[in-house]
């Protein structure tokens, strides 16, 4: 069987102000149907004999990945929280261990989750000329061949013919300057790399076992106190944290001797950038990539994006990337998009949360978003999903009140539960036990308005709560 490892780490600060840490791009809805991760996830269940995937996912993203797994039909899923970020070459270590713990022979498609890939025949014909190779033991990786000269990607030279699909890898390459990837275009032997693998589980272990011994032996024991939380596995702490911090190109492919590319032409970007964002959409007549509210009046070769109930409206400009969210807005050069990430460290480093953290703030239960601030109060629009319900809690510094707007809510407050219908509310005083839950089979909606001398998310004592949080 082939089992389908999905990377879905990452730190969403290539993409602001839309990805951010708490939200990061493989779980977005960017091009195409679904998100990112749901794509990836829809391919992979594309090929034959193919076992239920195997997802390596930061501990704070586990119940986004969750619930789009649930979205795309997906319920025997494994996925492994990993608590902290330690690179591609530990994550696959991880996914590795697990997928041979239910199939001692396990094939491994390793797949980045925030990859686009617009030819899914061409990517699933390329795995199916590489299982062979799997099966001899190389480790095989695919190659993207070249649509232009890129500076933000690395790239693979191909050695000498395996079989008639596959090549030896000679070289791999770091992002190059311009003129340097020109000249790989012009040589016609270097291919992108996709960051795409395929190899038995055991081999992948074997290898790191010869060339990174201790991030084996750490990964293995942190993998060994690995424990159950709900539908999740959670990596120990303390055992990951000494776990060395390197990729799987650097560990393991630059120095194995049973390196392999398959190359393809498949339509593929890493989403890296929105000025590659642009270059994959489906632009106008003036060459814009519009989505959202927007207007464009003698605008040229720009993306353009915006969320609801906010039109973006340019006149007179071009080559610009222009994405607004509900609480912070982006203006770029096209050529400029890949220092993006500058603004991401410029506002951590002055302490401010818009580089981790949207307005609209997603959880198990569904969401909320801060409509307004102010000294003493805050307002919120809660959504809860049908059936779910937000944790038995108090707050000591705030009350609240809520409304309906639709939906019906199940309202517990200290020895009290009731049903509140649309337009109705209810007062939740400070330091009451509470508790809000929609018994519905529709979404339940409400306003909650909140008064205090300290509002912060931190003040919260949860009782007892459904998704292991108490």
């Amino acid at each position: 069987m082939l089992t389908p490892l999905i990377l879905s780490g990452g730190s969403g600060t290539r993409l602001w102000p839309v990805s951010r840490r708490n939200l990061p791009k493989q779980f977005l809805a960017l091009a195409g149907q679904g998100t990112l991760f749901q794509q990836t996830i829809a391919r992979a269940q594309q090929l034959p004999l193919v076992a239920a995937p195997i997802v390596v996912a930061s501990e704070d993203h586990r119940f986004l990945a969750a619930d789009q797994l649930l979205e795309a039909g997906i319920k025997d899923a494994t996925i492994v929280l990993e608590p902290l970020a330690r690179n591609t070459a530990p994550a696959i270590a991880l996914g590795a261990l697990q997928a041979l713990q239910r199939d001692a022979d396990a094939t491994l498609l390793v797949l980045p989750a925030d990859h686009l890939i617009g030819d899914t025949e061409a990517f699933v014909d390329a795995v199916n000329k590489a299982l062979p190779l799997a099966a001899e033991g190389w480790l095989v990786t695919f190659g993207i061949r070249p649509e232009r000269a890129e500076t933000g990607f690395g790239y693979i030279r191909r050695a000498a013919a395996i079989d008639s699909n596959g090549f030896r890898v000679r070289q791999f390459v770091e992002k190059p300057d311009l003129a340097t990837a020109q000249a790989y275009v012009a040589h016609g032997d270097y291919d992108w790399n996709s960051g795409m693998f395929l190899f038995r589980a055991s081999r992948y272990l074997e290898e790191l076992a010869e060339h990174a011994p201790a991030m084996l032996a750490a990964v293995r024991a942190a993998h060994a106190k690995a424990s159950g939380d709900l539908d999740f596995v959670r990596i120990d702490h303390d055992a990951f944290a000494t776990v060395p911090d390197d990729s799987i190109d650097y560990a393991v492919m630059e120095k194995t001797a049973r390196a392999a590319v398959i190359p393809v032409s498949c339509e593929w970007s890493d989403i890296g950038s929105w000025s590659a964002l642009w270059l994959t959409g489906d632009k106008d007549a003036q060459g814009n990539l519009l989505e959202g509210d927007t207007l464009a009046v003698d605008t040229h070769n720009s993306l353009l994006r915006s969320h609801e109930r906010h039109l973006l409206a340019t006149i007179g400009v071009d080559d610009l990337i222009v994405v607004t969210t509900p609480d912070a807005t982006l203006v770029a050069h096209r050529d400029a998009a890949q220092d993006v990430k500058k603004i991401v460290e410029t506002l951590k480093a002055a302490g401010r949360s818009e580089h981790s953290i949207h307005r609209v703030v997603h959880r198990p239960w569904g969401n909320y978003d801060s409509i307004e601030a102010g000294e003493r109060f805050q307002v919120k629009r809660i959504r809860v999903k049908p059936g779910a319900s937000l944790s038995l809690q108090k707050h000591h510094h705030r009350a609240e009140h809520w409304i309906v707007v639709s939906g019906t809510a199940e309202v517990t407050c200290d020895d009290k539960t009731f049903l509140l219908g649309e337009n109705q509310s209810t007062y939740i005083p400070l330091g009451s036990k509470h508790r809000l839950r929609n018994p519905g089979k529709v979404s339940l909606e409400l306003i909650e308005v909140q008064s205090g001398s300290y509002l912060g998310e931190d003040d919260i004592v949860r009782y007892d709560d459904v998704y292991g949080r108490a």
